[in-house]
């Protein structure tokens, strides 16, 4: 089946601060929550590569930005670090700054459309200390972080998103105990996800009093990234297996779908949280708050389905409750390397969805890739990765994607993750989503993969 792209869907590129720039003592830059973690424990890290490396984007924006350019893409998302931008006193660091204003000019001179998100995992140590977003007065301090951005950058960049997965770091690090600083407290899990909620809608806020201010264009938008996994169950469900589902759905995906589509929680998941003595308190003027959190767009990052089934128990080992179990789907697809089950169809079950839970709000896909350990396995005689796995992966999602938009989903674009490789947090340089490879025994080399050409081509023939 060939791939016939809309005229006005846009192809672009996902990648982060954190994640890509390195560099993490230069220009300012503070210590975030990761370069803490890789003093605290690198050993915790693949290779014992730790958050210091990134991929050089630093120092090789320019040339990574050329290279989005020559494959055809006409956007890219990335992230403003926290710790890079502004100094301990919460005001603007202007090295820090001065490093953004170059990457949204060049990115201008390339034609290349920038998206800008505002936090990927990255807080700033010393607040992290303070009690991160368990406490209140941080996220005061992320207000102010997104209010100093909006105003510095707001004649230069036009689409803007307050987080990245607001979902992860209540999973990773409070619920499941992941990520440091290891926590497993389902109640700390939920304040921080409800911590976030306040922020997210208090950076909309701010939004829209710069653009009220003139600091923002008419035609900028605001938006929130998340990963809403399409959730499923057994093909012959139980009515505790359908209740597994709704808790599912309803924490990881209407949470946040209700509070950007509608400016509220969902009233059955909290209520149910709070019998469950796990709702953290709502107090007086927050439901305001949360009103403010309406969105003009909305990312969708997809690499997976959720599957889950009745819990054979009510609470987990620390007495939490406990709302579902994964369910193995016999018949799954598998990326072995990653371990995550390959649905292309899910996208397009989250745009029916989308079209008949949210019809006003668009949304693009805003994340979706394959990542795959030793990628040197793969390299043809002319030195390329022959990453044919990635074009089928890629391949079978647009055509899902496609499919959605003609049966009435509001689906904009697409961005790859990650078009060049990148450090990963603790599996660090261990699976390569890149369709460019970076070479770090080559002083972070830059290679078109098979993927590369496959993708311009695709680009090449869209709509005219």
């Amino acid at each position: 089946m060939e791939i016939h792209l809309p005229k006005h869907f846009f192809m672009g590129a996902a990648m982060s601060g954190p994640q890509t720039e390195g560099a993490y003592k230069i220009g300012g830059k503070l210590e975030n929550i990761w370069d803490t973690w890789s003093d605290c424990s690198i050993s915790d890290f693949y290779n014992k590569v730790g958050s210091y490396v990134g991929n050089n984007f630093y120092e090789r924006y320019e040339e990574d930005i050329r290279l989005m350019k020559d494959l055809g893409l006409d956007s890219f998302r990335t992230s403003i670090q926290w710790s890079r931008l502004m100094d301990p006193d919460q005001k603007l660091n202007k090295e820090g700054a001065g490093f953004y204003h170059k990457v949204c000019s060049c990115a201008r001179e390339q034609g290349i459309e920038l998206f800008m998100n505002l936090y990927h995992f990255d807080m700033p140590s010393y607040l992290f200390r303070r009690g991160g977003w368990e406490n209140r007065e941080v996220v005061e301090a992320y207000v102010t972080y997104a209010r100093t951005a909006f105003r510095e950058f707001g004649k230069e960049i036009c689409y803007w998103f307050t987080f990245n997965e607001p979902i992860v770091e209540p999973d990773q690090r409070y619920r499941d105990g992941i990520w440091y600083p290891f926590v497993r407290d389902a109640k700390r899990g939920m304040a921080v996800q409800y911590h976030l909620s306040l922020a997210h809608s208090l950076a909309v806020r701010e939004f829209k009093r710069a653009k009220e201010e003139g600091y923002l264009p008419e035609d900028a938008r605001i938006g929130l990234i998340n990963c809403f996994a399409p959730p499923y169950t057994r093909e012959d469900p139980s009515p505790k297996d359908l209740e597994a589902l709704r808790m599912e759905d309803g924490i990881r995906n209407r949470w946040w779908l209700d509070l950007v589509a509608e400016g509220r929680l969902p009233e059955d998941i909290v209520k149910r949280l709070e019998a469950d003595g796990i709702m953290p308190e709502i107090r007086p003027g927050d439901k305001e708050i949360l009103a403010e959190g309406k969105v003009d767009w909305l990312g969708f990052n997809y690499y997976h389905p959720s599957r889950v089934q009745a819990p054979e128990k009510r609470t987990d080992e620390n007495g939490d409750p406990k709302y579902s179990d994964p369910y193995v789907w016999p018949k799954a697809r598998m990326n072995i390397y990653r371990g995550w089950e390959i649905y292309p169809k899910g996208v397009y079950d989250f745009g029916m969805k989308m079209r008949e839970e949210y019809p006003d709000l668009k949304f693009f896909i805003s994340e979706n890739g394959m990542g795959v350990e030793h990628e040197e396995r793969f390299r043809g005689e002319n030195g390329e990765i022959q990453d044919d796995y990635r074009i089928e992966f890629v391949k079978e999602h647009l055509e899902w994607i496609m499919k959605a938009i003609e049966d009435g989903a509001q689906c904009m674009g697409y961005h790859y993750w990650a078009l060049i490789d990148n450090w990963s947090w603790n599996n660090a340089f261990k699976n390569r989503y890149g369709m460019i490879e970076v070479d770090l025994a080559e002083n972070y080399q830059r290679r078109f993969k098979k993927s590369a050409g496959w993708i311009r081509e695709v680009i090449n023939n869209r709509e005219k």
